[in-house]
This record gives structure tokens, sequence and C-alpha cells, in this order.
């Protein structure tokens, strides 16, 4: 996420801290065997956390998170919520859903509604299988508000990210941004001006390829950074996003009370939670018409998909240690792991209940620190500079307009740039009332829909704050 983006930053659940028993994982510190893998939160554990946005760098091993889903061409026109799938009943087969859902969407008039009530942390879509370079377009329109945030982005398992992101407070402003494996570089965001984005339809393209991305605004180009000008040569590195990465949508509440300054700043201040879209409906929300997802299919080497599933065979987490393989994706239960895909299946003879003492689907009671903080540090470009250099890493609106060279190197003027750690997201009270049940406006509306959750959304950066402080 811009400023960062990466639309993860922290994850928020009802209590806004860690589980008693939950593990922590990150840079560095690995999880434990016993709950082997690490998930977009920052949180170690199994079942869900093996699946979709399990870092393999940071959990027991390289083998502990089970394979990705390897790329596929894929139209999503929102009419229904057929193909979205709850992450508390997702076991990994991308064949049945193209997106796993954290918080709660609606349908509604053609469009899925990510909504974000008083009392919890937004919503999150993310798609099912990863695309290893490609294009990949948006039709949406944004949220409104101080301290609302919509994103659409691209990130990887090791934390390589790609964004738009959009703060409520400002509709005429597209910001994008881009990191390597979550390292801050307050250099990299750059904005693209535009019509109306809470009234308007626009369709937010990215065109990833091993040499560029290309960001694009209903079909004219608003920036492009090409691949040659991000090397690091005091890291020895290239710092561009290079490894199989899902789709994500989001509505998250960059202004919480609970966050750091530095993003509620960046998010335009406080959510307000009796604004009228509340009032009327129930919660903030942003109307996706469509996605549609285009694989870059390489014959051979990066970007390939002839496979059934991606895996990495190497810490470097770069592309060459990606492999395109026919590992199996797929979970008995919630039980399982990347090493023990079977575990907890039912028998005949009966059926295997998790283990109390095992986390097996993020976000449920716990909070990780995930990879955007927003600004909330104070690091500078050296950080860009502060992971170790890994092994191989020499391998390699109308009439949108733009604020930045149409090609920049690295430079971007944007004012949302952010350190880039990666965005989480978990549902949960946002910490600043108890979660309520107050969707009266969204029975109104859409009277079939479930009520909104309490327990589970989308947690884009909401416990920085509590976080540290553990």
């Amino acid at each position: 996420m811009v400023r960062t983006s990466f639309l993860v930053a922290a994850l928020a659940t009802a209590s806004t801290v860690l589980a008693a028993d939950a593990v922590a994982c990150t840079t560095g510190k690995q999880c434990p065997e016993a709950t082997p893998c690490c998930s977009q939160y920052g949180q170690c554990g199994a079942g869900a956390y093996c699946l979709g946005g399990c870092d393999p760098l940071s959990s027991f091993s390289l083998k502990s998170c089970t394979p990705e889903p390897v790329c596929k061409d894929t139209i999503s026109n929102f009419k229904s919520m057929d193909r979205i799938t709850s992450k508390t009943a997702y076991l990994g087969d991308s064949s049945k859903t193209d997106w796993v859902m954290d918080g709660q969407a609606v349908a509604y008039n053609d469009n899925v509604l990510l909504t974000m009530a008083d009392g919890t942390v937004g919503t999150l879509l993310a798609s099912s299988t990863y695309m290893w370079y490609g294009n990949v377009k948006a039709t949406f329109k944004t949220s409104r508000g101080a301290g609302v945030v919509t994103a659409f982005i691209l990130l990887s398992d090791v934390k390589d990210e790609i964004d738009y992101e959009f703060v409520g407070a400002d509709l005429k402003t597209a910001q994008t941004n881009f990191y390597w494996q979550g390292v801050p570089n307050y250099a990299n965001s750059a904005n693209i001006t535009l019509s109306d984005t809470f009234n308007n339809y626009h369709t937010y393209e990215i065109d990833w390829t091993p040499d560029s991305i290309t960001w694009k605004i209903d079909g004219q180009t608003g920036r492009v950074k090409n691949r040659k000008d991000t090397w690091n040569a005091t890291a020895n590195r290239w710092d561009f996003p290079q490894t199989p990465a899902r789709v994500q949508l989001s509505l998250w509440p960059g202004g919480l009370p609970t966050n750091g300054k530095g993003t509620i700043d960046w998010a335009g201040g406080l959510v307000n939670w009796d604004a009228d879209d509340i009032k009327n409906n129930g919660y903030y929300y942003a109307a996706f018409k469509s996605v549609e997802i285009s694989c870059f299919n390489a014959k051979s080497g990066a970007g390939t998909n002839a496979g059934k599933s991606y895996t990495y065979n190497n810490i470097a987490g770069t592309e060459k240690t990606v492999e395109d393989g026919n590992g199996n994706t797929v979970l008995k239960s919630f039980l399982g792991t990347g090493t023990d895909m079977d575990a907890g299946q039912v028998t005949p003879s009966g059926s295997s209940k998790p283990s109390a003492t095992i986390e097996t689907i993020p976000g449920l009671s716990g909070a990780g620190i995930g990879s955007n903080n927003h600004g909330d540090d104070t690091g500078s470009n050296a950080a860009a500079n502060s992971k170790p250099s890994s092994s191989d890493a020499g391998n390699s609106a109308s009439s949108p307009s733009t604020d930045t060279s149409t090609t920049d190197s690295g430079s971007g003027s944007g004012s949302g740039s952010g350190s880039g750690t990666n965005s989480g997201f978990s549902q949960g009270n946002t910490g600043n009332t108890p979660a309520t049940t107050k969707n009266n406006g969204a029975e109104r509306l859409v009277a079939s829909q479930e009520k909104v959750l309490k327990g589970s959304v989308f947690a884009g950066i909401v416990a920085v704050v509590a976080m540290m402080a553990l």
C-alpha cells in the first residue's frame, strides 16, 4: 500500500492484543515447529495460517507454507458472491473460488461492496491464485471520508508489493507505490490525479513484467517504474517486486486512535463513525464492479504457470528461488500444514477436531505485525538498505494526469510515501468502541445479507502501536 501501501500493516482483533498463547513471527524470527506457519499478519499457527499470505521466510521452514496456486486468467464480474469464500471455509482449492474474504462483503447492484462498520476494521478480498507477472485491471468506486482507505494491490508471500491506495479525504488522487520484501523506502511513492473516485468508476491497471511496472487509469499511463532503475548497490540486489503475488482489494481504517500518528496523518485524520455513510447504510463502503487478471504466461523461467503451484527453494526469496511445480495446494482440514497436508482429515471412524492450543485461522483471536506502518517510525531512505543482502540478490476520472514524469526513477513526489512493510488484515473491534450490531442501514440496503461480523475483518494497519507495546 502506498504510504505504505500494502495494505497490510498490522492486524487487529476484537481486543487488539495477541492471544496469550500466540507466537509472533517476522524477519529474523521464525515460527516454532509446533505452530510452523507465519501468516500475513505476523502470527504463527497452522491450517489457514499456511495458506494464502503465509510467509515462507518467517515460517519454521520453506515447506511449512502450502504451495501457492499458479496464475490463472480470470474475469470477475461481481454480480453475486458465488466465487467469494470466507477464510473460515477455504482450504486452498482455488478451482472452487476466485476470492478469499476477510471481513464482510455484500452484493449490491452488480457490485461487491467492501464494508467497514463501526467496531470493525474493514474488509479484504484476496485472489485465490497468484500472479507471477502479468496484467490486472480493477473497476471500482472508492470509499470516502477522513481516515478511510481503499486499496488495490499486489502482495507476495515474501512481501513484494505493488499498490494503488486511496485516502477518503482526497478523492482526486490515486497513490502508487512498490516494495521489495517489505523493506521501507520512502522514495518509491508517486501520485496520479483524476476525477472524483467516490462518485465515478475508474479502471485501475497494473501491468507487471520482469522489466517494469506500469500503472494505468482508464487506459492512460500514469506512471512507469523500470527494474533497471531499482538496483541497490549497497545491498547488492534489485529492489523490484519479482515473486508471485495475490491480488488484494480492501477497505480499512487508517484513522483509528490506536494507529500511529504517521498513519493517522497520512489517512487524513480520525475516522468519523457518525458520518452520513454510517448513518444511512450502517457502514463505509467501496464498490467493486470487476477485476480481470491476465497471466504473463512465460514459456520458461520467471512468470511461468505451466505447473500447479509455486514454491520457494531458497531463503533469498527472489524470482530465481521460485519453482513452478505440481505440489498440492489443498489441506484436508485446518489442522494441516505444508509438511502434513492430510492432518485432521475426516475418516470413516470419526473426525478430528482442531487442538485448542493451536491457532488455525489468523485474525480471529490475536494480532500480529503486518508489513505496513505508514511512516509511524522515523525511517528514511537509508532504511531500504537495512535488510541483509541475499545470496543471489543480483539475479536478476476521465483523463488522469500525473504529478511525476511518466517514467520515474524512484523519486516520486507523492505525499503518501510510507514504510514498506505490508498490510495485514483481520477482522475485529477497532479499539474505538465496543463492537456493535449497528447494521440497520445495511439491512435496509440489502435485506437478505448477514449482519456485519464482529470477529473478523481486514486489519490493514490497525494494531501497530499495540503490538509494539507487547
